[in-house]
């Protein structure tokens, strides 16, 4: 045990001595930390929507963007009504005595767009050139609706206002949510979900290049002789998920920590992403590091089957793809996480790292679920490390093409 713990601390430092790992650390925590501090400082009132300018300048600044539309309405049905203004309130209207002047006015772009009024429920809408999110028939559809409602009642000697009242009577109601918000736990767990397949395709492939390079030179001979093998893969293991889970839990935690403290400032803008409960970075952590071993086990002993640094890439190339699929797969059911394809997913050890603490932000999921789930992962994981050190042991003395895994399974089967 103690060879274990040299090789681990050896390990860990060098990623500690890393001059790359520590400036990324303290980078990206500095500056994700300043940002969390910025409003403070900064004026961000017009990002964070806390806007105060001055009714005068509002005012100002309507008259000089206002829209001017050209319209037809002989017999006043819409001219009369006080609708158009409700409804156009930064807009001004040009009457026009027949359709070709409208038309000549819109062709020139004398005006943005058209009017011409037929009956109280029935207009056309001119417009030279229709851009793809145009609604001004809409808006003014909306107009031409009330103005025939209140046609309709003078018409039949109804009270327009009373049945306006009682018709578009705002109906007033109160949400309470009693199981999980998802429109307030989406983003967090998309963040969650994109660092977890980040820590596994950085880390575990910079483990199996560290096992390809003391092959290529060599060095690899004079470690077995001393340590044994199984000691060597898990203090390379172990050492990485250490120092992955330091670097994310440092700079997740600066970020959250930053936030909490200016929340307030802020106004609660963020919290869709960065207020995350505890149940979730819980899970979040031990799926996480489980997951990690998982595949870091998997990723050393592909990496002991090739004899040179540049053939790790070709040799992790299917797991990556395992990685990748998992990845979308889980992405693209954020907003079906009681389906069926989650709940598979949150069982399998490839995916259960990430899809199980989604299930637990986003969905419905009883607590012998989760621990089934987690159990099925330690399981897997310590198969796939006593299976990983077998290959280890066999791939690292053996140098020339790069072996299959499939070759590696067959001669761990001869043996």
């Amino acid at each position: 045990m103690r060879r274990f713990f040299t090789v681990f601390e050896f390990e860990f430092k060098s990623y500690l001595k890393n001059k790359s790992f520590m400036i990324t650390t303290i980078l990206i925590s500095v500056l994700l930390g300043a940002i969390m501090f910025l409003p403070n400082f900064v004026d961000m009132s017009d990002m964070l929507g806390t806007s105060t300018k001055t009714e005068s300048t509002k005012n100002d600044t309507d008259e000089e963007e206002k829209s001017k539309y050209g319209i037809l309405d002989q017999k006043r049905y819409v001219k009369d009504s006080p609708f158009l203004e409700t409804f156009y309130e930064n807009a001004e209207f040009k009457s026009y005595k027949d359709e070709k002047a409208l038309k000549k006015a819109v062709e020139q772009e004398e005006v943005e767009a058209g009017f011409v009024v037929e009956d109280d429920s029935h207009f056309r809408y001119l417009v030279w050139n229709n851009s793809m999110y145009n609604d001004g028939a809409e808006q003014f559809n909306q107009v031409m609706t009330l103005v025939h409602k209140q046609v309709y009642c003078q018409e039949h000697n109804l009270d327009f206002e009373e049945l306006a009242e009682s018709y578009d009577a705002p109906v007033q109601y109160e949400q309470e949510i009693l199981g999980k918000n998802a429109s307030d736990n989406y983003w967090y767990s998309y963040v969650l979900v994109v660092v977890s397949f980040m820590i596994i395709i950085l880390y575990c492939v910079m483990i199996a290049t560290s096992v390809a390079s003391e092959k290529s030179n060599r060095a690899i001979e004079v470690l077995v002789t001393s340590i044994d093998s199984k000691f060597l893969l898990f203090g390379k293991v172990l050492s990485g998920a250490l120092a992955a889970f330091l670097q994310v839990g440092i700079i997740l935690g600066v970020t959250l920590l930053s936030y909490q403290a200016n929340r307030d400032v802020w106004g609660s803008v963020l919290d869709p992403v960065l207020h995350i409960p505890s149940d979730v970075l819980i899970a979040f952590t031990f799926f996480g590091i489980g997951g990690f071993l998982f595949y870091a086990c998997l990723y050393g002993a592909l990496g002991a089957l090739v004899s040179k640094t540049e053939d790790v890439n070709k040799s992790v190339g299917g797991l990556q793809m395992i990685v990748m699929i998992v990845y979308v797969v889980v992405l693209m059911q954020l907003d079906n996480t009681d389906g069926i394809i989650v709940k598979v997913c949150s069982y399998l050890p490839f995916s259960s790292y990430c899809a199980m603490f989604v299930r637990i932000a986003l969905g419905n999921v009883a607590m012998w679920e989760i621990v089934v789930s987690f159990a099925i992962l330690v399981v897997s994981t310590v198969f796939v490390g006593w299976l990983a050190a077998k290959i280890y042991r066999m791939g690292t003395l053996r140098y020339g093409n790069p072996i299959s895994i499939r070759t590696a399974l067959k001669n761990l089967k001869g043996e």
